[in-house]
C-alpha cells in the first residue's frame, strides 16, 4: 500500500513539474542573466525548466560564450529528466558540432549513460526489477558507447567509470543468456539451452554467470542424451566451481535429470506420473539477497 501511495505522490509531482510554465523572459535579456536562470533549475533540480531555458538560450544567442556549455547540460538536463533519447540526440549533435571540444568525453560518456539507463523510468526507484530479464538492447548500445569512450579517450576522468559500468554490463548480458536458458528449458528447447549455456561460456568469460552456462550445459546435453557432451561440462564445472549447487560434494552432478536417469521422487512413482512430476531445471547460482 505504501509502493502504491508512493507511486501516485509521484505521478503528481511529475504531473505538477511537467507543467510548470517557464517565466516570460524579454527579448532584451542579456545570455549571462539567461545563463543564470538555467543554472538556477539546474540547481534546483527542477530539470524540466532546465531543458527550456537551455533550448531557449541557445536559441538566442547561437554563437555566444554561453552557447557550448549551454549544449552540454542540455545533455544533463535531458538525462536526469528522463528523456534518455533527447539526452543521446542531444550528445551526438555535441558530438558533431564540437569535435574537437575539450570536453567531448563527457557528451560520450553522457551517450553511453542515457543508453545504460534507457530501460528505466522514474518508477524503478521504487519497484526494483530484475534488469537481466528485461531487453538487452540498451545495455549493449551502452557498452558499445562505453567502449568508444574507453578508446577514444583512455585519459578521461570518466573513463574508470565507464570501464566499471562495461563490466556490470557484461555480467548483465552474460545473466540474461542463462534467463534465457532457462525458458528453454521450461519449453523443452534442450538444444537451444545447451548453445545458450555454451554461448556464456565461450564470450563471457570472468563473468559469475560462467558457472551456470556449464551447468546449463551439462543438463542440456543430458537431456539430449548426449552423455560425452555432458560429462565433459560437468569435469571442467566440478574443476573451476567446486561449490555449484548443481554438484554434490563428491563432483556429481545434481539434478532430477542426471547421466543414471530421471531421478523421480516416490509419490510421482506411487501416482504413476500424476503427482509431483520433475520440474524443468532452472540455474540462477547468484547470491540471494
Amino acid at each position: 500500500m505504501k509502493i502504491i501511495l508512493t507511486l501516485l505522490l509521484s505521478l503528481a509531482l511529475i504531473g505538477c513539474s511537467g507543467n510548470d510554465p517557464l517565466p516570460d523572459i524579454p527579448a532584451d535579456t542579456g545570455e549571462q542573466q539567461m545563463y543564470e536562470e538555467a543554472q538556477r533549475y539546474l540547481r534546483g533540480e527542477n530539470f524540466d525548466l532546465a531543458v527550456r531555458s537551455l533550448q531557449l538560450l541557445e536559441s538566442r544567442y547561437p554563437f555566444g560564450k554561453y552557447a557550448e556549455q549551454a549544449q552540454l547540460e542540455l545533455i544533463y538536463a535531458h538525462y536526469n529528466a528522463f528523456e534518455h533519447e533527447a539526452a543521446v540526440e542531444a550528445a551526438d549533435r555535441f558530438i558533431r558540432l564540437h569535435p574537437q571540444h575539450p570536453n567531448v568525453d563527457y557528451a560520450y560518456y553522457m551517450k553511453g549513460l542515457a543508453a545504460y539507463t534507457g530501460n528505466e523510468d522514474i518508477f524503478s526507484r521504487f519497484v526494483p526489477t530484475d534488469a537481466t530479464k528485461r531487453d538487452t538492447s540498451h545495455a549493449k548500445e551502452a557498452f558499445a558507447e562505453f567502449a568508444q569512450l574507453v578508446a577514444r579517450f583512455p585519459d578521461s576522468p570518466y573513463a574508470a567509470d565507464a570501464k566499471a559500468r562495461m563490466v556490470s554490463l557484461r555480467n548483465l548480458l552474460a545473466r540474461n543468456e542463462i534467463n534465457v536458458a532457462n525458458y528453454y528449458f521450461r519449453r523443452g528447447a534442450y538444444l537451444a539451452a545447451a548453445n545458450r549455456g555454451r554461448f556464456v561460456v565461450e564470450n563471457f568469460q570472468r563473468t559469475p554467470a560462467v558457472a551456470d552456462g556449464l551447468a546449463v550445459m551439462a543438463q542440456g546435453y543430458i537431456l539430449l542424451g548426449m552423455d560425452d557432451l555432458a560429462q565433459d561440462s560437468i569435469n571442467v564445472l566440478a574443476m573451476n566451481y567446486p561449490e555449484h549447487p548443481s554438484l554434490d560434494k563428491n563432483g556429481e552432478f545434481v539434478s532430477v535429470y542426471t547421466l543414471d536417469g530421471l531421478q523421480r521422487s516416490w509419490i510421482n512413482k506411487a501416482s504413476f506420473g500424476l503427482f509431483d512430476p520433475p520440474k524443468p531445471p532452472q540455474f540462477d547460482n547468484r547470491p540471494k539477497v
